[in-house]
């Protein structure tokens, strides 16, 4: 008899979230969405939470996966944090814009920058091949990693901050 496996729909982590200016955290889910281009957060989470909205200098049109407008209109703001994940930590900035019922989505430039081991059957994501420039908690084994580049430090930037703003 032949067993069929029933893969996940969708990929979901528990991350914290932490203000730059106050250092409060708050708990939430994200996304993981390799359809995404970029990291988000919700407008509901920012303002709820009392998050540090930054002004772009240009506004980025929004455009939902069927290629419609997002009701939410054009992106103007973005948040800076500090992303935590099992003892993963990483200063980062996410586009604020509507979301619908999700918080927050960790995009293509998230997986791409660093490449986690993900369990497509139990949703188990694994930071085991992050570049050098992420942090660890304290609580967590440091590995050592190989020093680290000029040109190691600007890819990073790239993929995690390069966008129109």
């Amino acid at each position: 008899m032949r067993q069929t496996l029933k893969p996940l729909r969708e990929v979901w982590l528990n991350i914290g979230l932490e203000k730059v200016d106050t250092h409060e955290g708050v708990s939430v889910r994200a996304l993981l969405d390799s359809g995404a281009t970029g990291l988000f957060m919700s407008k509901r989470l920012a303002e709820r939470q009392g998050f540090k909205l930054e002004k772009l200098n240009k506004p980025i049109k929004v455009r939902n996966v069927d290629g419609s407008d997002n009701k939410g209109g054009s992106i103007t703001h973005e948040v800076e944090v500090n992303l935590y994940y099992r003892g993963h930590i990483e200063r980062v900035r996410m586009d604020v814009c509507e979301l619908g019922k999700t918080e927050v989505i960790l995009g293509m430039p998230w997986l791409a920058a660093h490449n986690p081991e993900i369990n497509w059957e139990t949703g188990e994501v694994k930071m085991t091949r992050c570049p050098p420039l992420c942090g660890r908690t304290p609580e967590k084994k440091i590995v050592k990693r190989k020093q680290t580049t000029k040109e190691d430090k600007k890819d990073l930037r790239w993929t995690m901050e390069e966008r129109e703003r």
